[in-house]
């Protein structure tokens, strides 16, 4: 079946308050058709890269994109695949371990401001020519793998008729989907690969495309993601902002849940219970929502899924603000932690991930964004706890208790945002506990050897 790729136009923290060791992440590749874009935006200026996740006959792939202008050629880039996944790795939510301090000790929690602190109970919250079509051929490129050209049109129907005699592969129909974006005077970035080209590159795969613009507009048309859709789509937007925290204003932003206790035996079985939660929590909303995953500074994480993004990596992802900021040193400390390497600490560059599952019934409007102020880290992160497996020399009834306690927790938890059976739940409890992840030394415990 032929697929039409539509999509877009368009303080300090302590450094260690979540803390935990990572063990798994959920990143894009749980699923099979999602859509990723990168969106940088500050003011009017926009950056945007889509990941193509575009599987089949390389003649068969077809993008159309509504822009607000005549892109010229040095608007149009094609990016590294490999930046594209780091920001998906960087955002994705996490699964941490905690091991149980000895019971015989008092607790302690350090943050890296010092102070102690207990932890906090878990959240659930949370080449046709014109031919009398109207079309008009404004630009002409070829970039990297992709043979783009840029069009305006005067009607919907006459735009479907050139694309299909062009030999654009679009499905029937297009013409009602395209003409909303003919009535803003909106024009169209339509792009196809170039075989010849494509097989110079040595990829088999096609690398993101990216371009720049600048709009008032700060949205993501979605509704021509719909026209030849098999069932809802899966679609992941990392906006990268100045000042903070992106969302939609047209659409409900929720955060999934975080922070929550969950039994051991989930970390075998971690993309399972992501993409069960998830859809728990699409149904609890009705399906109309946009779920937040991750919102931080890219500067820095806790814990880190992976290294965050390098100065020059924030550039060529477009975060051109960089360049208007003097380049500041990294502090060598943080309340009581040494920064971790390739932590150079907070930048100007602040990252929403949110995920979208859509279809034409429940989200009939495109995207529309907004840039806050707000610079609240947030991040899904589900814990594992291992217990205390030393001797224990002092009088344990509590802590077995308390332990116990906490196991029928994690269950409840488990099947709350899961919808799985409690009765499967316990007999997977009952089975041996999977080994923990080796601790890794702390920094001190590297230099005093």
């Amino acid at each position: 079946m032929l697929k039409l790729l539509f999509i877009l136009l368009l303080v300090s923290t302590p450094l260690w308050a979540f803390c935990g060791f990572f063990v798994a992440k959920a990143d894009a590749s749980l699923y099979n058709q999602a859509s990723q874009v990168i969106i940088v935006h500050h003011d009017d200026k926009t950056a945007l890269t889509l990941i193509n996740d575009f599987h089949g006959d390389l003649d068969q792939f077809a993008l159309v994109l509504p822009v607000p202008e005549i892109l010229t050629r040095d608007q149009i880039n094609v990016a590294e695949r490999g930046l594209t996944e780091r920001v998906d790795a960087f955002s994705a939510p996490r699964l941490v371990e905690y091991f149980d301090p000895d019971p015989c000790s008092p607790p302690i929690n350090i943050y890296a401001d010092g102070a102690m602190r207990g932890m906090k109970s878990a959240n659930l919250q949370g080449g046709a020519g014109e031919k009398g079509y109207g079309v008009k051929v404004e630009a002409e490129y070829t970039v990297g793998e992709y043979d783009i050209v840029i069009l305006s049109a005067k009607e919907s129907d006459g735009l479907e008729k050139w694309l299909v005699e062009s030999g654009y592969k679009i499905p029937r129909g297009a013409s009602k989907a395209l003409a909303p974006y003919l009535k803003q005077s909106m024009k169209f970035f339509v792009a196809k690969v170039n075989l010849k080209e494509q097989a110079k590159t040595g990829y088999k795969f096609l690398r993101p495309l990216q371009f720049a613009f600048e709009s008032k507009k700060f949205m993501l048309p979605i509704r021509l993601g719909m026209i030849n859709a098999n069932g809802a789509q899966d679609l992941i937007v990392y906006a990268i902002s100045r000042k903070g925290r992106v969302e939609t204003t047209n659409y409900r932003t929720v955060k999934l849940p975080t922070g929550v206790d969950i039994p051991l035996y989930t970390k075998g079985r971690f993309a399972d219970f992501y993409k069960s939660m998830f859809e728990v929590a699409h149904e609890k909303e009705n399906r109309k929502v946009v779920f937040q995953e991750y919102a931080w500074n890219m500067g820095w994480c806790d814990p880190c899924a992976s290294d965050p993004l390098t100065r020059d990596e924030l550039k060529k992802l477009g975060v051109f603000w960089l360049d208007e900021l003097s380049v500041q040193g990294a502090p060598a400390r943080r309340g009581r932690m040494i920064m971790p390497p390739q932590i150079v600490g907070p930048v100007e560059a602040y990252i929403t991930r949110l995920h979208v599952k859509y279809d034409s019934d429940h989200f009939p409007e495109d995207l529309m964004f907004q840039e806050t102020a707000d610079q609240e880290n947030y991040q899904a992160r589900f814990i594992l706890r291992h217990p205390w497996v030393g001797e224990i020399k002092c009088p344990s009834e509590t802590y077995k208790r308390d332990l116990a306690t906490r196991r029928q927790k994690e269950a409840e938890n488990l099947a709350t945002l899961t919808g799985w059976k409690m009765a499967d739940i316990q007999r997977e409890i009952g089975a041996p506990e999977p080994a923990p992840t080796e601790k890794p030394k702390r920094w001190f415990q590297k230099i005093f050897k």
